[in-house]
Formats: structure tokens, C-alpha cells, sequence
């Protein structure tokens, strides 16, 4: 195991990879059930980046996005988000609800409670991912919910884990029907104690 979340070999680089593919699947599969229609989603794209280059990486610094965040707890330490552009957003509101899209930047306080009930459901997948791989018992806090420029919301875990690394795990997602679409981003932010006990419990 490597002493710098930027120093992981190839082969623990592959396993992040087959956590954020699974993660991705179960997620589709548990939008297509909240939707009630069949939800496809493409290969997720999986960069480690600099805390820096995270907001140009979804629209840049002054992009104004919805941002959940989460806290890990139990076996596993650390922060992870779920970001959207505010098209995305409105959009994935518009086909939850049944209604038609809204413009701007503006959500209502039914669109805020479904963005956070979706942040939920997605990072449930992603978790559920880790935990059924790893055996780990792992937790979400609270989610907190944030419509703000990207450079702002994404200052969150650059701030809280930069003694950590200046880098954060990125996972870019595409899902939506055959009439939309949505790109999605989570960012994952665990320890490094964290990712010894996942290489760990893998034999790494």
C-alpha cells in the first residue's frame, strides 16, 4: 500500500475502477426504479485529480451546481459528494416529478428534497458497492445540500482533507432514458486510512 493517495499502483487503481463500475450499476438500477422507466448509464469515467482541477472538471469555478455531501463513518473515514449542473438537476427533478423542466438556478423545496433523496439512493450504491466488496461496514452522515458556484461547494473537502493529499477521487457518470440525459459527478474523499483497510480487506 503506498504511503500517498497519489502513489496507488496499477493494480489498486483497477480495484477503485471495479468499485465505481458496480457503484455506477447498482446506482442505475436503483434510478430506473425510482423513475419507473428503464435508465441506461454509461462507463464511468475514473481520474484522480488535484483538490484545483476538480471544478474545472464540472463547468468550472463559477459553475453554479447542486452539491450533496456527505460524512463516512464506521469502518471507513472521509467525505463524498455528489455533484450536478443545475440543468442536470432541474431535469432529473422534471422526470421524478413528472413535470416539465425548469430554467435557472432556482429549485422549489420539493425539487431540493428530491435532489437529496436521489444524493441518497446514489451514494447508497456506491457505498453498498464498497461494503459488498470489502465486507466493511460503512455509513453516511447527515447529507447536506448546497446550490452554490462549484469552486465554493468543492473548497469543502479541499479544506478539510488537503493535510491528507491534494487529490481527490473522481468518478464521472452519464445516465438518463433515451430522451435525456444527465451527467453526474462523485467525488470520493477517504483517508488514506481508509483506503489501507479497503486494499486490506481485498489482500492488497
Amino acid at each position: 500500500m503506498s504511503t500517498r493517495l497519489e502513489e496507488f499502483s496499477d493494480m489498486e487503481f483497477d480495484v477503485l475502477k471495479e468499485i465505481s463500475n458496480i457503484g455506477a450499476g447498482n446506482a442505475t438500477t436503483a434510478i430506473s426504479t425510482m423513475l419507473g422507466i428503464k435508465v441506461n448509464m454509461e462507463v464511468p469515467v475514473i481520474k484522480f485529480l488535484e483538490f484545483k482541477e476538480l471544478a474545472e472538471s464540472i463547468g468550472g469555478a463559477e459553475n453554479i451546481v447542486t452539491g450533496i455531501l456527505f460524512g463516512l463513518e464506521m469502518d471507513i473515514d472521509g467525505m463524498m459528494m455528489f455533484v450536478m449542473d443545475c440543468k442536470s438537476a432541474q431535469r432529473m427533478i422534471a422526470n421524478i416529478l413528472h413535470v416539465d423542466e425548469a430554467e435557472g438556478t432556482e429549485f422549489s423545496e420539493m425539487g431540493l428534497s428530491v435532489l437529496q433523496e436521489l444524493g441518497n439512493i446514489i451514494a447508497g450504491s456506491y457505498l453498498s458497492a464498497i461494503s459488498s466488496l470489502t465486507h466493511l461496514s460503512i455509513a453516511p452522515t447527515v447529507p447536506y445540500l448546497s446550490v452554490d458556484m462549484a469552486g465554493a461547494i468543492l473548497s469543502v473537502p479541499a479544506i478539510q482533507f488537503g493535510t491528507v493529499s491534494d487529490k481527490a477521487l473522481l468518478i464521472r457518470s452519464e445516465f438518463g432514458d433515451e430522451a435525456t440525459s444527465v451527467d453526474g459527478y462523485f467525488i470520493l474523499v477517504p483517508t488514506l486510512e481508509a483506503f489501507e483497510k479497503i486494499f486490506t480487506s481485498l489482500g492488497l
